[in-house]
């Protein structure tokens, strides 16, 4: 057994599909955004999926220059950029989406049905969501939610969670390791549970970033420094999302294109919050969270407004802002932040 082989068979519980009938798999995506873009460049490229005799990709993107970059960067012998959703439903055997919220997959998947209505398709499709919403639209869709930031999914080391059709799921696992992922997790045939999972997993993530927004902050009102915190803290607790986000906070790196934007942080928060409640589950840190997260890009409106934001979007880790002000500390700017304590 080689090493491919080996990590394959630990990292995806399912067994390969079978060989493929007349045609390869044509896959599409839909969907380039900060994680989107990555997961179909290294679905694109993986040599393993897309061998010099399978065709491209199909590439869609609301904004058509997102998905003319991609195909500029990685050539047309890997992904082509489609004409519409119409196309790519058509034309593709294994559909692909990361879009931004409920909203948009709600419409994405509208205008898919309504192009399977008008053109019956003769194959069966495999419709695959990977994007971060309450529930599931159908039960005709695989939820493949993922886990890890765009640093992580530009490197292909995401988190995959799924639910829903077997076959579904054990197709869409194979085509998405080793390039988009190194694990996926089988949470069975209830298709609600993977975005279920993911907003779990969002909320413990959430959480720690409120309760190390909170504790730098001490850290810098107290005259220790946030610094000297945040060392503290990636050697007694050095979890890569504590790390990530508090070097973040500590250096004001807080633009939104390069990270998660705050407001995919708002909504998850909200989604995280309903079902807390229906469940009867109180989860009070994520109520804090939400409103230092709202506080947040309020502030960062007004600045905008004042054209005296440095960021066009910002990251959901400038949920420190709320902590800071509440402190009576400057909500963007760490380098304003000298409080000594007397000996």
């Amino acid at each position: 057994m080689n090493t491919l082989t080996a990590i394959q068979s630990d990292a995806v519980p399912f067994s390969r599909p079978t060989t493929p009938g007349a045609h390869p798999l044509k896959i599409g995506w839909y969907g380039l955004g900060a994680m989107g873009y990555f997961m179909a460049r290294n679905m694109a490229t993986s040599k393993r999926l897309h061998p010099a005799s399978a065709s491209p990709i199909l590439v869609y993107n609301r904004t058509i220059a997102k998905a003319e970059k991609l195909v500029s960067e990685i050539g047309t012998s890997a992904a082509v950029v489609a004409s519409g959703p119409a196309q790519l439903v058509t034309d593709c055997d294994v559909i692909f989406t990361n879009l931004a919220n409920d909203a948009a997959v709600e419409q994405v998947y509208h205008e898919f049905a309504k192009t399977l209505s008008e053109a019956p398709p003769t194959r069966s499709k495999i419709f695959v969501d990977t994007s971060t919403v309450r529930t599931c639209l159908s039960r005709y869709v695989t939820a493949s939610p993922v886990f890890g930031p765009p640093s992580g999914a530009d490197a292909g080391k995401l988190i995959i969670v799924m639910s829903g059709d077997y076959r579904s799921k054990q197709e869409a696992a194979h085509l998405m390791l080793p390039g988009v992922g190194r694990k996926v997790i089988d949470l069975g045939g209830n298709i609600e549970k993977a975005p279920t999972l993911k907003l779990i997993g969002n909320g413990l993530i959430m959480g720690a970033n409120e309760l190390l927004a909170e504790t730098l902050t001490l850290g810098e009102k107290s005259g220790i420094g946030s610094q000297t915190v945040y060392n503290v803290v990636k050697e007694i607790m050095p979890a890569p999302s504590l790390i990530l986000y508090g070097d973040k906070m500590v250096n004001d790196r807080f633009d939104g294109s390069l990270g998660f934007g705050i407001d995919g942080g708002i909504k998850d928060s909200l989604h995280i919050r309903r079902l807390s409640t229906e469940i009867g589950c109180p989860m009070p840190t994520i109520d804090i969270a939400h409103q230092r997260l709202i506080t947040a890009r309020g502030i960062h409106e007004k600045e905008k407004l004042l054209g005296s934001s440095k960021w066009e979007v910002l990251d959901w880790s400038a949920l420190i802002a709320g902590s800071r002000v509440a402190a009576g500390l400057e909500p963007f700017d760490c380098n304003a932040h000298h409080v000594v304590c007397d000996d």
